[in-house]
């Protein structure tokens, strides 16, 4: 690990799995080592997978295949700014069709149960922007929503009504 921050994911035994998925589905990233026990473990044994080393989206990430003892929860998410309904769309879809669930707001979980945020940047520039009112309405519109739709964020944003 060259990192000097790397957060530590915690799997119960499907660490390179998981790896391998966010590899494949999100840009810049990568696994990049596999490191197997040294001896025997409280959830494994000598030469199982203990540590994958990966990067999602440029962060440096280790999955720790630690067993069942501590699951994943939405006090820690991967935000993912996305810059068009395609991309949205298919990170979304990568996440939910591959075993994942759902959630509100451009929240949805991986079948890991790792949290993550498909926020288009739309969305953001909507809901931060100088115009309070637009900015109001925005949250409103996605405060309906699971995956977001930047049709109708921005359609929100110009409703003066």
């Amino acid at each position: 690990m060259t990192s000097k921050n790397t957060i530590c994911l915690w799997y119960d035994g499907d660490a390179v799995d998981a790896a391998n998925f966010y590899a494949e589905t999100f840009p810049d990233s990568a696994v990049h080592a596999i490191h197997r026990a040294p001896g025997n473990y409280p959830d494994g044994k000598e030469g199982d997978v203990l540590t994958v080393e990966f990067t999602v989206v440029g962060i440096a990430c280790l999955g720790l295949n630690g067993g069942p003892h501590f699951k994943h929860s939405e006090a820690f998410s991967f935000l993912i700014a996305t810059d068009d309904q395609a991309e949205t769309d298919r990170l979304w879809n990568a996440i939910v069709d591959n075993g994942g669930q759902e959630s509100e707001c451009g929240w949805c979980k991986d079948r890991w149960g790792l949290s993550w945020q498909i926020a288009p940047r739309a969305l953001t520039d909507a809901v931060f922007g100088t115009d309070r009112a637009a900015a109001k309405r925005a949250f409103d519109a996605m405060m309906t929503m699971k995956k977001i739709d930047i049709a109708t964020i921005e359609r929100a944003v110009l409703d003066r009504d």
